[in-house]
């Protein structure tokens, strides 16, 4: 028979705060800031994104305006990936939502925007390296490996588990076209210092020399591919069997928990120090350079794994380098600006994995308010800052955006991907300040995902439940 067991306080999708931040917008601001960023950035025939507001179309490579090319700059490759994880992420609010009319527009929009991303990119042949709108580094890879991923996990479409198990496949083995030998520094290989970890890029692009000791091993290659292989491992069906030649095309649930483990410690043991993340490193000590990039993804690194094996040293690390930003990387509190070329996607990409930190891990309540708290006084100063004509933030959160302003997709995105993933409605009031609840109290029941289940349940309904972890009256429930 079937009994609940209420595990340990939960914040869920709901009533999550800190009060003291005033917040200003609301859930119709953050859908129509969304939505504002696809009219600038989006081209609405080819379906992929614009480098910036002066760009006609999304033709061909450019890095834009900067270098005075009006003539129809895309964003770049691994930045359409995380531009694509938004749409995923604005279908998965509107269906937890239960906003039908939102849920059928986004998924139409996804599936434009996935159809326009894989004819641009010669439909999602890891193997072409035309370096116009083919792939030519690891990590360009990677970024559409967790974003197919993602794809999956929402959509179910077998289709898209193809190409991120391909794509993973093909950055970790290497190419028997483009003539690599792969991302993987095997320590096999590579002895002492020179091993372990992921090699950043294959050079000549076209055919490609063997890695050698002290090629660069970044932090954007060796997090990403460790947010890869949790999100593969969740995925994948049990009882594969494993490949046998050299360059298989996917792995085995097994093998991915495997390697995520390998490389995760390989890269936290030396690229990280309390919480802080370098770049990367040529062969000697750690190249330390301060990147929100980095820091989200380690954050989001080490909550996956803290999340599929439960242990606590995992999110331990994600806490601190979450702290490591919020004492180090922001000026009174606003996320300090980044302004090289494609940098101000970072905030998108610090939006994804914080919400995993603040949303899927159960931490604690103050902590859950610090951090929420943090995220909040961004999101409200970018949304002052932004120029209300066109809805549009360039991205230095704490600098007003003009109705000139030429606005770089990049940056244009981190306000949006923020609103996406932390709605205004679930910080609108403090947990202290909210009535007490109890167990006879009809609520919504919730996966720890935040995908709606059941609205307005009572407890013996979430009893019938499959067996599962939801999330009821704010606390996890276990249905055996």
């Amino acid at each position: 028979m079937k009994h609940l067991s209420i595990l340990l306080p939960l914040l869920a999708w709901t009533s999550l705060a800190c009060a003291q931040v005033n917040i200003t917008y609301d859930d119709e601001a953050e859908w129509k800031a969304y939505d504002d960023f696809n009219t600038a950035f989006l081209d609405k025939t080819r379906n992929i994104y614009k480098a910036d507001t002066e760009q006609p179309n999304a033709d061909h490579r450019g890095n834009g305006y900067r270098d005075n090319d009006v003539s129809g700059c895309a964003a770049a490759i691994w930045c359409q990936a995380i531009m694509y994880d938004m749409v995923i992420n604005a279908y998965n609010r509107a269906k937890a939502e239960g906003d039908e009319t939102r849920t059928r527009k986004y998924k139409a929009l996804h599936d434009k925007i996935y159809r326009g991303e894989k004819s641009h990119y010669v439909n999602f042949d890891f193997d072409n390296s035309n370096t116009n709108n083919g792939w030519f580094v690891y990590d360009d890879i990677m970024w559409w490996t967790c974003a197919l991923a993602r794809a999956y996990e929402t959509f179910g479409r077998t289709e898209y588990l193809t190409y991120s198990e391909r794509s993973f496949c093909r950055v970790w083995y290497g190419s028997a076209k483009v003539g690599d030998d792969g991302s993987y520094a095997d320590p096999a290989r590579f002895e002492g210092k020179s091993g372990g970890g992921m090699f950043w890029e294959w050079q000549p692009i076209d055919h490609a020399n063997p890695h050698q000791p002290g090629d660069f091993r970044s932090a954007c290659i060796n997090f990403p591919t460790v947010i890869a292989a949790c999100l593969l491992h969740r995925l994948v069906p049990e009882g594969r069997t494993a490949p046998t030649s050299s360059r298989p095309t996917r792995q085995t649930k097994e093998w991915y928990l495997e390697k995520a483990k390998e490389i995760y410690a390989w890269a936290d043991q030396t690229l990280v120090s309390n919480g802080r993340v370098a770049d990367g490193i040529h062969g000697g000590g750690p190249e330390y350079s301060d990147h929100l990039y980095n820091q989200a993804t380690y954050i989001g690194a080490s909550c996956l794994l803290y999340l599929l094996t439960h242990e606590v040293s995992y999110l331990t690390k994600a806490q601190r380098a979450a702290n490591y930003v919020i004492n180090s990387m922001c000026t009174g509190g606003i996320l300090r600006y980044e302004t090289g070329y494609e940098q101000g996607i970072y905030a998108a990409i610090y939006a994804q994995y914080m919400r995993t930190l603040i949303y899927d891990c159960g931490l604690s309540e103050s902590l859950t308010r610090k951090y929420l708290s943090h995220i909040q006084r961004n999101i409200q100063r970018a949304y002052v800052n932004m120029d209300a004509e066109r809805g549009l933030q360039m991205g230095n959160f704490a600098k007003k955006t003009s109705a000139t302003d030429v606005v770089e997709s990049y940056g244009g995105s981190g306000m949006p991907a923020l609103m996406l993933m932390f709605p205004a409605s679930d910080t609108a009031s403090g947990i202290g300040e909210s009535e007490e609840t109890t167990a006879d109290t009809p609520a919504d029941v919730y996966t720890p995902e935040g995908i709606l289940v059941m609205k307005n349940a009572t407890q013996e309904q979430v009893h019938q439940l499959d067996s599962g972890l939801y999330i009821f009256l704010r606390k996890k429930i276990l249905v055996k």
